[in-house]
């Protein structure tokens, strides 16, 4: 494909970035692009990058990639990378530029369900991102709402890949480190779990790590990955948004929630992103328009369809205590979710009166 490269939109951690312009309308390509580049010497994480898109294709949640190929500019060779053009920008600069520097918490939890589909989409395709940020989720635009979506996929590995090395290698980013990482160089799904814990701390105001640019990274490492010590859990959060974090922050790899379990917790079960607005969070549910009450009492009653409030795995989440027990969800709480799912700030019409009937 032929392209026109246009101004600069920002640095990837591999490459520059422009936008790309095809030189012929197609179908196959939006007439909008963004394109990686960098010089062919130092381009193994664009080609890398590249390799994966391709094999992950597909999913809504993670940036598209329409190939790449090597031009000569300016007497050097580069390979270049053309991709889903982001016109939101990342969520760290969405952050930075709120009023607080933290998102409201329906917009973290739309975000943090997003970026989760995305995970469970990589890691059931057998690889690993290695490098869950604020600046690696980008803000795709519709005609609803932002899409957030994974891009920056130059470290993502193939899950259980061993490598012949000396010691262990560390990827990606200090701040997102797992404590398996820091000590073993161990990079698995587990590992993106808790970065994706990181992510959502800072969107709601609260980096994971208190550390400065002066701080000694060492002494940063030491924290995360020696003794019991875990990332700082946001005050202002909900007690669905603490439990969620406690479930991405367990230092035990083999116990932390995976993307697919994490998927069905309180604190994202209900936000729909512009891809899935039509699905039901339930497939055995049946479709909104037939769940309507029939009277005023009818949302306590049938307490155990399908449409009560999705169970969490082998728990129980308890408002008083703040604490989960096993088992499912309780009557309670389904029926308080039932509640504020009928709850709405539309005021009735009491003008409209040719459908009533009389009662005596």
């Amino acid at each position: 494909m032929e392209w026109v490269r246009g101004e600069a939109v920002g640095h990837g951690s591999f490459g520059t970035v422009n936008l790309a312009i095809p030189r012929k309308q197609s179908t196959r390509f939006p007439p909008l692009m963004a394109v990686k580049s960098c010089g062919s010497s130092h381009s193994a994480f664009l080609v890398n990058e590249k390799s994966v898109l391709q094999q992950l294709s597909g999913c809504p949640q993670i940036i598209r990639c329409f190939g790449g190929d090597y031009s000569f500019e300016n007497g050097e060779k580069r390979f270049n990378l053309l991709l889903e053009y982001a016109s939101g920008g990342n969520l760290a600069e969405k952050v930075k530029n709120s009023g607080y520097r933290r998102l409201p918490e329906s917009d973290v939890r739309r975000y943090t369900r997003s970026v989760l589909k995305g995970l469970q989409y990589i890691h059931e395709n057998g690889f690993v991102h290695c490098d869950v940020k604020l600046q690696n989720i980008l803000l795709c635009n519709s005609d609803q709402n932002d899409v957030a979506k994974i891009a920056d996929f130059g470290l993502a590995k193939k899950a259980g890949e061993k490598r012949e090395k000396v010691g262990f290698e560390l990827r990606g980013t200090p701040l997102y480190m797992a404590p398996e990482t820091v000590s073993a160089g161990e990079m698995e799904p587990a590992a993106d779990v808790w970065s994706l814990g990181c992510l959502v701390a800072e969107m709601a105001g609260s980096p994971a790590w208190r550390c400065t640019a002066e701080s000694d990274i060492c002494r940063l490492l030491m924290r995360i990955g020696v003794g019991d010590e875990i990332p700082e859990i946001p005050g202002n959060m909900s007690a669905e948004g603490k439990d969620f974090l406690r479930r991405c922050f367990l230092k035990d790899p083999t116990k932390r929630w995976t993307a697919e379990m994490l998927l069905n917790h309180p604190f994202v079960v209900d936000q729909a992103d512009d891809h899935d607005l039509t699905v039901p969070l339930d497939d055995t549910c049946e479709p909104s328009t037939s769940r309507s009450p029939r009277g005023p009492f009818d949302c306590f009653s049938d307490l155990e369809s399908p449409c009560s409030i999705t169970s969490l795995p082998s728990s129980e989440y308890s408002w008083e205590t703040d604490t989960w027990s096993s088992g499912e969800l309780s009557s309670s709480t389904a029926t308080a979710e039932r509640l504020r799912r009928l709850a709405t700030e539309e005021r009735p019409d009491w003008s409209v009166s040719e459908s009533w009937v009389t009662v005596r």
